[in-house]
C-alpha cells in the first residue's frame, strides 16, 4: 500500500515566458532525502497566457 503527497508549484507569469517559482529538482531531491519517490508531474489546462498557472509533482511512499 502505499500513500500520496502532491506538492503545488506556482508559475511566475512573465512578459515572454512563465518559470517555475521554485526549482523542481530541488523540490524532488528533498522528498527523495525523507523516503519518497517522484511518480508523476501533473500539469492543468493552459491559462488564457498559454501556459498553465501551476504545476503539481506527485510523490509516493510505501506504508
Amino acid at each position: 500500500m502505499y500513500k500520496y503527497e502532491f506538492v503545488k508549484v506556482p508559475m511566475k507569469q512573465g512578459f515572454i515566458k512563465s518559470r517555475p517559482s521554485k526549482d523542481h529538482r530541488d523540490i524532488i531531491k528533498s522528498y527523495a532525502e525523507k523516503g519518497w519517490r517522484f511518480k508523476q508531474v501533473f500539469a492543468p489546462a493552459m491559462s488564457g497566457y498559454g501556459s498553465a498557472s501551476y504545476f503539481e509533482l506527485i510523490f509516493e511512499k510505501e506504508i
